[in-house]
């Protein structure tokens, strides 16, 4: 019950806050709608079977491979600048497997986020330890750098019991 009281507090507070307007109508807009939210939220989980997906990720490691992986997405980001600013728009796109080494479900989806999240390149399905990945502008060295990434992606998992 705290938790749930908590949830619905801290719901209003960031909709008071991002509204930045103190009317009663938008305050009671906000504290319906943080309602709503809860009631929702209490009813999936109820609805939910037991079987809950456990987070096996070491939290240090996490954010160095989030700031490692924003850098990737800038580099990929100039990259795919520099081909649509090009007069000859110089594409290679291909479609090609990536194998994965994640041991856990999480580990795999921030895997396939990740590679989607990079400019250039898409996660399109998943088959029994690869990933199938479109690329923009393939190269030699695009599979070495999915490589560097489901390695740098294994680093972040915790050792599951």
């Amino acid at each position: 019950m705290l938790r749930t009281l908590l949830t619905a507090l801290t719901l209003f507070a960031l909709w008071l806050l991002m509204s930045g307007i103190y009317s009663p109508l938008i305050i009671g807009l906000g504290i319906a709608s943080s309602i709503i939210a809860v009631i929702t939220m209490r009813r999936m989980d109820n609805a939910a079977d037991a079987q809950r997906m456990q987070i096996y990720l070491k939290p240090i490691a996490t954010i160095r491979y989030w700031a490692w992986l924003m850098i990737e997405i800038a580099k990929s980001n100039w990259m795919v600048t520099k081909i649509i600013l090009s007069p000859n728009m110089q594409m290679n796109r291909h479609l090609f497997k990536v194998p994965y080494t994640q041991k856990t479900d999480l580990g795999q989806a921030v895997f396939a986020n990740s590679i989607t999240l990079t400019p250039g390149t898409i996660s399109v399905e998943v088959e029994d330890g690869t990933f199938w990945v479109h690329a923009v502008s393939y190269a030699s060295d695009t599979k070495d750098a999915l490589a560097e990434m489901d390695a740098e992606v294994s680093a972040i998992e915790s050792v599951v019991a």
